[in-house]
């Protein structure tokens, strides 16, 4: 497995890590605990070194999971947690739970999160969504406080916007942004990545298969568990899935031609784009995460990049990438 450090920080991660979130949470049923914590060592046995979750996942469960697969591995792993929802409500929807980034509520946060990983010391923690009601300085204030303590190595932001990121870097260095991208959501080519290669800060894409649909796997027929948020998803109703079938199919025939599947494409088309760009796939199967292993050993060449951006340039995606609910949180 190949390397990479996010940005200027000497971060060092594999170059593909691993999401975690749907082996607990927003994705269907959650997995049998044994699967999991075989499929996240089988993900260390193949050389990923980087797991992402959050406390919100499950909630805590998820934090559980990859604590306790991964304890035997604590030295060789980089874990990434994220803090910033108030969890206690009743409602454990995606996106119904209020932000909270008061600096004492993230100290609670992290105690927390440190209990169910089963670590001294968490490696990169993010700011989940930003919460309005606190100065991005604060939160970073609360987070440098943190790793003096010895409590936390690394600051991370996710889905925050362009001026959040940059006050927030004053204070304390950010590591990584973690964010949407992909083939079929490209916006933070605007903005966030020139922002984010001036400043030396890393980026961790998630969806970097657009949430399954990259993969070819799913479609206009594709019947979704009640417990899948793709439900509430604009991108997912039936007639976007239809209209966004193009995209997929140009990516078959691009996969076809390198001898690779969609999923490997997109996932080698992120890695090209920088060499400080760490997708984070999740998947609860064992093929899949041996496939989305794959994509590293791909080399997409310029002229390939250029084909690629050719073939779908024309396709317009249909459909938001969140529910209202979820969209008010990002970009701030």
């Amino acid at each position: 497995m190949q390397t990479r450090k996010l940005g200027s920080s000497g971060l060092e991660v594999s170059a593909l890590g691993l999401g975690c979130m749907g082996m607990s949470f927003s994705y269907g049923p959650a997995m049998d605990k044994q699967a999991g914590i075989a499929l996240i060592r089988s993900a260390v046995e193949r050389g990923i070194t980087f797991f992402d979750t959050a406390e919100v996942y499950g909630p805590y469960t998820n934090e559980e999971l990859v604590g306790e697969a991964l304890a035997p591995f604590r030295k060789q792993v980089v874990i990434a947690t994220k803090f910033g929802f108030d969890l206690g409500g009743s409602d454990t929807r995606p996106g119904a739970a209020a932000p909270n980034s008061k600096p004492e509520h993230i100290k609670q946060a992290v105690e927390g999160s440190l209990k169910r990983l089963r670590t001294e010391v968490i490696d990169l923690l993010y700011q989940h969504r930003v919460d309005p009601g606190v100065p991005i300085e604060d939160v970073a204030g609360a987070v440098k406080e943190l790793i003096k303590q010895g409590k936390v190595k690394h600051f991370g932001l996710s889905e925050a916007g362009v001026q959040t990121i940059r006050r927030a870097h004053a204070v304390q260095p950010v590591t990584a942004l973690q964010s949407e991208y992909s083939l079929w959501w490209r916006e933070p080519e605007n903005e966030i990545i020139p922002t984010l290669d001036e400043l030396g800060i890393g980026f961790v894409p998630f969806s970097p298969l657009g949430k399954g649909f990259l993969t070819g796997k799913v479609d206009a027929n594709t019947l979704f568990d009640s417990t899948d948020f793709r439900n509430s998803v604009p991108r997912f109703a039936p007639e976007a899935r239809k209209a966004n079938q193009a995209l997929v199919d140009q990516l078959g025939r691009i996969a076809a031609q390198k001898q690779a599947t969609p999923a490997q494409i997109a996932l080698a088309w992120l890695l090209a784009r920088k060499p400080w760009i760490v997708p984070i796939p999740g998947t609860t199967k064992l093929h899949r995460l041996e496939e989305n292993i794959g994509a590293v050993n791909i080399q997409l060449t310029p002229d390939d990049l250029c084909n690629i951006d050719s073939a779908i340039s024309s396709i317009k995606v249909q459909g938001a990438r969140y529910p209202e609910s979820l969209q008010k949180l990002v970009g701030r």
